[in-house]
């Protein structure tokens, strides 16, 4: 008998469109598995089931008439708690923010999932504001890793990737200001997307500003191109969005990566100290792409470490965003966060710009780099998931989770599209991630070499079990 929760998006579809299973049957499946790991993993931070269900019995009676809505028509979606979904609070991992309210919008790409008949079925964790690479909060606590509890899912959209990794519907949204859908993808063993920045409208605007992305999350690099044909259109309420796509991004998948020149940077030319199985799993794929026809050369782009100035803008954007909070609100905060807003607090409009030009700088190096090389591919991490409720490793002594992310934050910087795809396990079974970046405005080209490399075998959108299934 088929599982349910194991299909991708694009399976699930074909199966309503052939009649061999109904969106209620596939929505009462993902319920049933978020109420399963939540125990456990701490994905979510509330589940809609009865939305969820009358939504499904509306799809199914539409795709029973043959007249389905749109691309996702009936398929489960988990939305992280960062974006705004109508009837339902949007707390952001905080407990400054007050849940009564009118909540009755929907974040721009979460509109178009309700056009498209998307079925919602909860909202899922996120650190406080989203301002960390791991997932815990005081309002709703420590989200775990689905292949092992004691370590961390990652962040900040560490809620979404876990639900996608166990199988609680198979795609989520989530937000990416400096790895936040790569970083848990890749601890996770999924696959996620940081579209170019502005090719899936934000609304309300990010305190992060242009570092803030939004992108899917999901079992495949297929399901990708299918929820960013959806989503990937702008919105009048973001200023920023771009103009609508070329074409579909699911008509690109199956060019392959024939003839693509590939830039394979091991260690950002020795700068980052890369764990060697993460090394070795990413190795073979990057060989793999030469097998299948890419031009693969090792060579390391020119990013001069900029965590200083990633530091100024982040920081910054986190002041902004708690600056309206009362003493006894700001009582309430995340200690490390309550932390970068106080430093974030001291930078003045020169330090402001001034990191502003180490940004336009970096993406012009980036740029004059996709003049050679149509990819560049890293590690997304140079470890595998560590504790759970820590920032940071222990004993690695670094102090803020930029210290274990370099091959993630850079990309928000210059705004390019950039993926992680599950390659392989350490030895403890733990998720390793591959990063594939292009230059700006090339989301296709990383979906159409993610997608090779799922087709050859390399990634895999298996699913885990939780405990005691």
């Amino acid at each position: 008998m088929t599982e349910l929760t194991e299909l991708t998006a694009v399976r699930l579809l074909d199966g309503y469109r052939k009649g061999e299973w109904s969106p209620v049957e596939a929505t009462r499946a993902a319920l049933e598995r978020a109420e399963a790991i939540q125990p456990e993993v701490n994905a979510f931070v509330r589940l809609t089931a009865e939305d969820a269900l009358a939504r499904a019995r509306e799809s199914e009676e539409r795709w029973r008439r043959g007249e389905p809505r749109g691309l996702l028509d009936g398929v489960p979606v988990t939305i992280k708690d960062i974006l705004l979904l109508r009837g339902a609070p949007t707390l952001r991992g905080s407990k400054a923010v007050d849940p009564a309210g009118r909540w009755d919008e929907d974040a721009p790409s979460v509109a178009r999932l309700r056009e498209h008949g998307a079925v919602f079925i909860g909202k899922t964790t996120t650190p406080e504001f989203g301002w960390k690479g791991v997932t815990d909060s005081p309002l709703s606590g420590v989200t775990r890793n689905p292949y092992d509890p004691s370590r961390t899912a990652g962040g900040s959209s560490g809620g979404s990737a876990a639900a996608v990794a166990l199988g609680a519907g198979p795609l989520s949204l989530g937000t990416d200001g400096g790895g936040s859908v790569r970083i848990p993808a890749s601890f996770c063993g999924i696959f996620a997307l940081k579209p170019t920045y502005g090719r899936v409208p934000l609304y309300p605007a990010s305190a992060f500003g242009t570092l803030a992305h939004v992108g899917p999350m999901t079992r495949d690099a297929a399901d990708a191109a299918l929820l960013m044909d959806v989503i990937g259109h702008p919105d009048s309420r973001d200023w920023s969005a771009l103009a609508p796509p070329p074409g579909a991004y699911t008509d690109g998948l199956t060019g392959g990566v024939h003839g693509l020149r590939v830039a394979y940077s091991p260690s950002l030319g020795g700068q980052v100290a890369v764990r060697p199985e993460v090394a070795r799993a990413v190795r073979r794929a990057v060989e793999r792409l030469a097998e299948l026809g890419a031009y693969v050369t090792e060579t390391d782009p020119d990013l001069t470490e900029p965590v200083e100035a990633f530091h100024t803008l982040w920081f910054s954007g986190a002041a902004r965003v708690t600056e309206h909070l009362g003493p006894k609100q700001r009582e309430l905060l995340d200690p490390g966060l309550r932390e970068i807003c106080t430093q974030g607090a001291r930078y003045s409009a020169l330090d402001y710009l001034a990191a502003v030009d180490v940004r336009m700088d970096l993406g012009r190096r980036m740029g004059r780099f996709h003049d050679t090389y149509d990819l560049l591919v890293t590690p997304t991490l140079p470890i595998t998931a560590f504790e759970a409720g820590a920032e940071v490793p222990k004993g690695s002594g670094h102090r803020r989770w930029t210290g274990w992310t370099p091959f993630t934050y850079p990309f928000n910087m210059t705004q390019q599209p950039a993926a992680s795809v599950p390659v392989g396990a350490d030895g403890d079974g733990l998720p390793v991630g591959l990063q594939l970046v292009a230059a700006r405005h090339r989301d296709d080209l990383v979906l159409r070499a993610a997608h090779a490399l799922y087709e050859a075998g390399v990634a895999s959108a298996g699913r885990l079990r939780p405990s005691g299934s």
